[in-house]
């Protein structure tokens, strides 16, 4: 976070951001809206969802300002409103990347630690 003291508001809305991504499916939908807007209808077959729960969590995003959304006729055309919220996924995916390669260099020089004792037996 930067260096400036949060407000009690400003952290709260962080928080309300952090749980709207914090789901999978969301995360889904925006991953097939990040190339172009689609429709609901395209987001289910996409997505193999069904219509009621694509509608929920577009709503969701749309309420926390991520998604727009337009009607042509009787079509509704979603398309991502805030792209930050791409370059977020990036640096998480990079941040457990990281974790994860670590984690393996440990257990890599765990393996080796435990094989140098077995052999000195």
């Amino acid at each position: 976070m930067s260096s400036l003291a949060l407000s009690d508001k400003m952290l709260e809305l962080i928080a309300r951001r952090f749980r709207t991504l914090g789901e999978p499916f969301r995360l889904r939908l925006l991953q097939a809206l990040e190339a172009r807007e689609r429709t609901v209808g395209e987001l289910v077959d996409a997505l193999e969802g069904n219509q009621p729960n694509v509608s929920k969590h577009l709503q969701i995003l749309y309420d926390a300002g991520i998604v727009t959304r337009r009607r042509v006729g009787t079509s509704t055309f979603y398309s991502i409103s805030d792209p930050v919220v791409f370059k977020l996924c990036d640096l998480v995916c990079r941040s457990a990347t990281e974790q994860s390669r670590a984690h393996l260099d440990e257990i890599g020089a765990d393996m080796v630690r435990q094989s140098g004792r077995k052999r000195s037996k």
